[in-house]
């Protein structure tokens, strides 16, 4: 009881599983009144109760583990590993259903009140299914486009806001919080997921670039800096340390609010187009620095005191170098309305580079009106300039609030045009701007009302392997609007996506099965994917392919049984259910459930072994 009453003060779970949390600890506190009467119970309590008392405690310290790490363990990790977490929620639903099952009601006098409780709670327990499958299909795919380190493009930053908005971690608070949390489970793993761990690392560096905030190693069990490692015994006072970075201050300055912050620090987090107090979250109502000259000379003293070197830094000249790039930026975008071909061509091929390097460059572009001028230019004939502006819009549309403006201007159809009629280069960029845009739900209506799907369908066909590739992450995203999964299917993105499945050089597989369990929710795209040789290589993939392959496949063929059971036993003519029950054993969380849901399936059938 003591033990359900402190999982029950908890208010607050990380983003991704606080439904099942919230619904873990609500049927744990069904269970109080039952334990209750049996405090109450006079007589020898029996030796069954005693064993499921035991088993049920057992069970419910499985249950605390789970969620205090949902409650403060690593937000990227519960996301990325939201299988494998799910796993445990669905074991620990059967452990505590499994140590209920023979409770002796009627022996220890238990009410028929409190005893309906328990059974309705078991009832729950055993009908709880997981969430749809939309959500971890998009944050799949979202996590297929920022982990790869080959042909990473700018553009990927749009996909990395998104996450982080989701998992809120774009402030200096969140990040510091997964910061300690990641490092804790570096120290629980002790060496062990190398792989798993760096990929976590590398997405945490690139939230942390995305929010400005200064990259320091994890592996540090403190935030003592650098200079302290040797005397790890010394207490540095808090007020000496930056908020951003967690190291000790050189060059403390006072931003609007009254807080400090080292300079270099602030100045990065500014230059990623904050414009808000990092600790207080309040909007700062000048930029200006000013310098914290009184912490300077106690953070000196304190350091003369106690032998401590400060270290050096170099000296920051941004605030110089962002006043050219202003003075530059108005002189290009002013030359994008040149009456010379030349003079528009080279204007758009400097802004392409400048929108690729800097965050306030973007913005200083979109406020000094250069995205009209670019859209307006897209319609050229020019070959040369057309690519240039396409890609200055992708660059451009990294940021949130440029993906409104561009499409506001009425670039989709221009961009569309271009990705039907451009370059190779060219097709491949607006491929790629499409599918930034389309992060937006207003823009994914908007692309697909413009005819944007087809064009896309023929590029994942016929282009090259980038091409193909940009193809079918933005017509992945296009196809979370019901509407455009309608129309990708009629535009025929059924047969190319197959050919993904025997091209192994694409290395798209587990990306066009993700596509492929969008399209198996439709009617549409079940009628269209029974018309080909697709169910024999789903079995295939789940014979012989990679965990994750499996996975993805076992998923698809789930969905599609699910409508239709012709599709299961079409399966099983390729002798899928002695890989199923092979899987069920062996296979990763996920793919053993679904493995069992499709064994399940079956055992409803006619003519199932």
């Amino acid at each position: 009881m003591d033990l359900i009453e402190t999982v029950g003060l908890v208010t607050e779970y990380r983003w991704t599983q606080k439904k099942e949390c919230f619904n873990l600890v609500r049927r744990m506190k069904l269970l109080v009144p039952l334990l209750e009467e049996i405090c109450e119970f006079e007589g020898l309590v029996p030796d069954a109760a005693l064993k499921c008392l035991n088993d049920l405690k057992k069970a419910l310290l499985f249950a605390k583990k789970l969620l205090k790490c949902c409650h403060d363990g690593s937000k990227i990790y519960l996301s990325f590993e939201s299988e494998g977490v799910m796993g445990r929620f669905y074991a620990t639903s059967e452990k505590i259903n499994v140590a209920l099952e023979g409770m002796p009601y009627d022996e220890l006098e238990i009410s028929d009140e409190v005893k309906e409780q328990v059974e309705l709670m078991r009832s729950q327990l055993k009908r709880a299914k997981r969430r749809g499958d939309t959500q971890d299909l998009e944050f799949a795919m979202d996590m297929m486009v920022v982990f790869p380190k080959k042909e990473d493009r700018n553009a990927d930053s749009a996909i990395l806001e998104r996450l982080a908005q989701k998992l809120e971690l774009h402030t200096v608070a969140d990040l510091k919080a997964e910061t300690i949390a990641i490092r804790k489970l570096i120290k629980d793993r002790s060496g062990q997921n190398a792989e798993s761990t760096q990929q976590l690392l590398d997405i945490l560096s690139k939230f942390k670039q995305i929010a400005g905030v200064e990259e320091h190693n994890l592996f540090n069990e403190s935030s003592v800096p650098r200079t302290l490692e040797k005397s790890p015994s010394l207490i540095i006072p808090h007020e000496f340390l930056c908020p951003i970075t967690l190291e000790l201050m050189t060059d403390p300055v006072i931003v609007a609010t009254g807080q400090t912050y080292e300079r270099e620090s602030i100045h990065k987090w500014l230059d990623s187009n904050h414009r808000t107090c990092p600790k207080t979250g309040q909007i700062l109502v000048h930029l200006a620095l000013a310098p914290n000259f009184a912490l300077r000379n106690l953070i000196l003293h304190w350091c003369e005191k106690n032998n401590v070197e400060l270290p050096k830094k170099e000296v920051n000249i941004d605030s110089d170098s962002s006043i050219e790039h202003k003075e530059e930026i108005f002189s290009l975008v002013k030359n994008l309305s040149s009456s010379q071909l030349e003079v528009q061509r080279k204007a758009a091929a400097k802004i392409r580079m400048l929108s690729k390097e800097n965050p306030d460059n973007r913005v200083l572009i979109a406020s000094s009106g250069g995205i009209p001028l670019l859209v307006k230019l897209l319609s050229y004939p020019d070959s040369k300039i057309q690519e240039h502006t396409v890609t200055a819009l992708l660059n451009l549309s990294i940021d949130e609030a440029n993906k409104r403006l561009i499409a506001r201007h009425g670039a989709i159809p221009a961009i569309i045009e271009v990705l039907q009629n451009g370059t190779i280069e060219a097709k491949e960029n607006s491929a790629a701007t499409l599918f930034s845009l389309s992060i937006l739900d207003e823009n994914k209506v908007a692309i697909g009302n413009a005819d944007g799907i087809p064009p896309l369908v023929d590029l994942l066909h016929n282009g090259t392997i980038r091409g193909k590739k940009d193809a079918a992450t933005a017509l992945f995203n296009l196809s979370l609007n019901p509407a455009n999964k309608a129309r990708a299917i009629k535009a025929g993105i059924v047969k190319p996506l197959l050919l993904f499945l025997t091209e192994k050089n694409l290395g798209m597989v587990d990306e066009a099965l993700s596509i492929f369990l969008l399209l198996a929710s439709h009617l549409e795209g079940r009628n269209a994917i029974g018309q080909l040789s697709f169910i024999e290589t789903l079995v295939e993939f789940i014979r012989d392919g990679a965990p994750k392959t499996k996975e993805c496949a076992i998923s698809v063929l789930l969905e599609l049984g699910l409508h239709n059971s012709s599709f299961i036993l079409a399966a099983l003519q390729f002798g899928v259910y002695d890989y199923l029950i092979e899987i069920s054993r062996n296979g990763t969380n996920r793919a053993q459930r679904k493995a069992n849901s499709i064994l399940q399936i079956m055992s409803k059938c006619e003519h199932i072994p």
